[in-house]
């Protein structure tokens, strides 16, 4: 066993596990994910950046002694490209950029919208004043746009949520995780080939007519890219959502100058994404041969773990970082990574989060967290968040 520090797994809700603080002095440190297992830990923003941007760090999680986030995770699914070096990498995640084009997603927004409202009536109805907003509202509104957008039926979320939450969760075993994957590519298979006999105008359909028919991708290839963008496509945005909720909540000055200001809201968002940053376990590389990153040579064969968390809270870059200021410039912010492996599907989750946050406060601008945020559970996953939030208005 090494004497290296573990890597913090538990934070507070608002911000970074407080040893990134204790280690802004010293960027880069080897710390123990598990095991013998002791990858560098990159924290500040400029080394986070070049890491990121270098083909010389693998994002393959096949090679030995890449520090995945845990000792034993199921092999690696057919179509998973975020977990792949180019050229496979370039073919498969080649293959979605025209469903995720700026233009693209701008013509969800109606769509998000709707979402938005629907949710809004059924949670205000028959005079209801409390609700818990991660069931009522955070956690549908990415499922029911991600499900729009692939065309699944989302009367089968919570099927595929707990699938979801199999993948995601720290404390799920390779059985688990084996077992959630093969029920959702199952079912993934089977509307896939049905779209192939009846196509709709959703990506589903698109992957089956224009990519696996013609032979650029396999089925396998196209049910584990459809199962990536399902469990990704919900589980992030679910999460970051009542964080911001509370975050503004908490900050009232801020949510004022919103409301009195909605020309704010899409700065804000991305603020909110800077200050919280959910992916909080870190993005994962192994070097491919020796790098010199922050004076420290990075021998091939060692893993690395990006703390985008802390690096988004770098005060060369961010003035007064552990601020939440809703006019900042976030230019160059992490949330979403960097280079080749930066998040496709950002600009619907910036769509979900600039429509469905301002009609939550325009519809209820009374509305109050009822319980202290200290006491709300976490979610012991890869993704930080809450499992519930209790509010009222």
């Amino acid at each position: 066993m090494t004497d290296h520090p573990p890597l913090p797994t538990l934070r507070p809700l608002l911000d970074p596990s407080p040893e990134y603080a204790k280690w802004r002095t010293e960027p880069i440190r080897r710390v123990t994910i598990w095991g013998d297992n002791s990858p560098w830990l990159i924290t500040r923003h400029e080394d986070a950046r070049a890491v990121l941007a270098d083909p010389r760090f693998s994002a393959d999680a096949t090679r030995e002694g890449f520090p995945g986030f845990r000792p034993q995770s199921p092999p690696r699914a057919p179509g998973q490209f975020f977990m792949m070096d180019p050229p496979e990498h370039t073919r498969l995640r080649r293959v979605l950029i025209p469903d995720f084009t700026f233009r693209r997603i701008e013509q969800l927004r109606p769509a998000i919208a709707r979402i938005c409202g629907e949710l809004l009536d059924a949670m205000t109805g028959e005079g209801a004043a409390t609700a818990d907003l991660v069931e009522a509202y955070a956690l549908p509104l990415p499922s029911l746009a991600v499900c729009e957008l692939l065309g699944v039926p989302y009367e089968d979320h919570d099927f595929f949520q707990r699938q979801a939450n199999a993948f995601s969760s720290l404390s799920s075993g390779p059985k688990e995780m084996m077992a959630a994957r093969k029920a959702l590519h199952t079912y993934l298979g089977e509307l896939l080939a049905r779209r192939a006999r009846e196509p709709a105008d959703d990506l589903l359909s698109r992957l089956a007519r224009d990519r696996v028919a013609t032979g650029e991708v396999s089925e396998p290839e196209a049910v584990g890219i459809a199962s990536l963008l399902l469990v990704a496509g919900h589980e992030t945005t679910a999460n970051m959502f009542p964080l911001a909720v509370v975050a503004l909540l908490r900050h009232p000055e801020q949510l004022a100058a919103l409301c009195a200001e909605p020309g704010l809201w899409p700065g804000a968002v991305e603020e909110l994404l800077r200050h919280l940053t959910v992916a909080h376990s870190g993005l994962r590389r192994i070097a491919t041969e020796d790098v010199e990153v922050a004076g420290v040579r990075i021998r091939a064969g060692e893993g690395v773990v990006v703390a985008v968390q802390a690096a988004n809270r770098d005060s060369s870059v961010f003035a007064a970082p552990d601020t939440l200021d809703v006019r900042r410039d976030t230019t160059g912010h992490l949330a979403f990574g960097h280079g080749l492996h930066q998040c496709i599907g950002q600009s619907l989750a910036r769509a979900e989060l600039q429509v469905g946050l301002p009609a939550l406060f325009d519809r209820l601008p009374g509305l109050r967290l009822t319980g202290a945020p200290e006491s709300f559970a976490l979610t012991m996953s890869t993704v930080h968040g809450v499992r519930s939030l209790p509010v009222s208005w």
